[in-house]
């Protein structure tokens, strides 16, 4: 029999680890000195021991691996299949925050877009003919929604609508997948649609639809503007 301090050494671990098993019922000890407490730990134990070890590194968490230890290879294999499977979507997506994070650190960019699903929409629109992008700040008050047909910053004049809910015509947008982006009441947001036009030039995405600009303010009266475009990858 070895004590607490013996059977960490030879696996491996610590005696905090050894404790923490045994409080969670993961590895009781062969006895306990009822006198003084020792834990005292057999063949048995270090055989458990080192499965509890074997399936961690094979990327088990200590609650599944209570209700493995002792269950067949099969049911183990299965386990394993399932964490495989969670495993590389857990990598996948840790890879795409690291390329994001990157993308973000290489530009100087004033946003920072998010992709969504957004829902359809009907809207009653006017359209206008715009000189400057500068113009639809003046145009654009709270609660409207402005929408432009623009795949990149203007080089001249475009058309926009403006949506106020008594518009002279109706516009549909389907459901659609989205690039979305808020600017905060001080920010620039003509600035903000070059930035976001870079963006989806960068992670190659096409442009599907128009983009729409909303204002919103809160019941303090501070207002921010919603970006959003509606994107598909480009092929």
């Amino acid at each position: 029999m070895w004590r607490i301090g013996q059977l960490a050494g030879m696996a491996g671990v610590s005696d905090r680890t050894l404790r923490h098993y045994d409080k969670i019922g993961l590895l009781r000890p062969a006895a306990v000195d009822p006198a003084t407490g020792y834990r005292w730990y057999g063949v048995a134990e270090l055989t458990r021991l080192a499965r509890i070890r074997g399936l961690q590194r094979l990327g088990l968490p200590l609650r599944r691996i209570a209700d493995l230890v002792d269950a067949p290879d099969t049911q183990v294999r299965q386990a394993l299949a399932d964490t495989v499977v969670h495993l590389r979507q857990d990598i996948a997506a840790m890879t795409a925050a690291v390329a994001a994070a990157e993308d973000h650190l290489a530009t100087a960019t004033s946003i920072l877009p998010q992709q969504t699903r957004a829902g359809a929409r009907r809207l009653r629109v006017d359209y206008l003919r715009v000189a400057d992008p500068a113009e639809l700040g003046a145009r654009c008050s709270a609660g409207a929604t402005l929408l432009t047909w623009l795949d990149a910053p203007p080089s001249g004049d475009f058309v926009a609508a403006l949506a106020t809910g008594y518009g002279a015509e109706s516009l549909t947008l389907p459901a659609r997948d989205v690039v979305r982006a808020v600017v905060p009441p001080a920010g620039d947001v003509v600035r903000a649609g070059h930035d976001l036009f870079d963006w989806l030039r960068r992670h190659e995405l096409a442009i599907t639809g128009p983009t729409l600009e909303e204002r919103l303010t809160d019941g303090d009266g501070v207002s921010a503007t919603v970006l959003e475009i509606p994107v598909a990858r480009r092929r």
